[in-house]
């Protein structure tokens, strides 16, 4: 297992301390879902660091959300009903999506890198890191809690796909454009200044 230098330790160690931050920052939509922009800096730990620093940082962003359920860094009203229905189900449903999320962003900018141009392939990452976090989310939220009285209530009688459209729409493109521009900028920056190095070399 690769070791993290102590820069690498110093730069995941900021990340998850902006995570925290973020928890607090959210706009809250009518579907119960919140635009957040927590997504970027697992992508940056993803491509400074490589995979094992999007998993290290996505999976501290899983843990926040978990929290924010029980009024831990922040909280989100949609995650204290399912809480209610199954806290281990609400922890799968909040902690594998942004996991599974970091690693995925790190294999592919390795595997990306060197083939397509810094700045472009970070606009990327963080155009993946939102849509991947959205699509994984929501898939796990269907899939573990679809049949529940609080979605059941909050679909309204449409179908699951209307639902889904309707919930994550503004949310989605929203940080999806926030995600792009800001990890692209910030990336570059970065590998400017020689912190991109790393993930080449795992």
């Amino acid at each position: 297992m690769k070791r993290l230098s102590i820069r690498e330790f110093v730069l995941l160690s900021l990340m998850i301390a902006l995570l925290i931050a973020l928890a607090y920052i959210n706009i809250p939509q009518p579907a119960g879902l919140s635009i957040t922009f927590n997504m970027i800096p697992v992508a940056i730990a993803a491509i400074t660091v490589g995979p094992l620093g999007g998993g290290i940082v996505g999976g501290a962003f899983g843990l926040i959300s978990f929290l924010q359920c029980f009024g831990i860094c922040g909280s989100s009203a949609m995650g204290a009903a399912l809480a209610q229905v199954s806290p281990f189900l609400c922890f799968v449903q909040r902690f594998f999506p942004r996991l599974i999320d970091g690693l995925a962003l790190g294999y592919l900018f390795r595997l990306l890198h060197g083939r397509i141009n810094v700045p472009t392939l970070c606009g990327l990452i963080g155009f993946l890191a939102a849509f991947l976090n959205t699509l994984l989310f929501m898939s796990a939220l269907v899939l573990l809690f679809g049949n529940t009285e609080y979605m059941q209530n909050s679909m309204a009688g449409r179908g699951m796909l209307t639902y889904i459209v309707a919930a994550v729409g503004i949310n989605g493109v929203v940080e999806m454009a926030v995600s792009t521009l800001l990890t692209g900028a910030v990336g570059t920056a970065l590998y400017k200044a020689g912190y991109i190095k790393a993930a080449k070399a795992q």
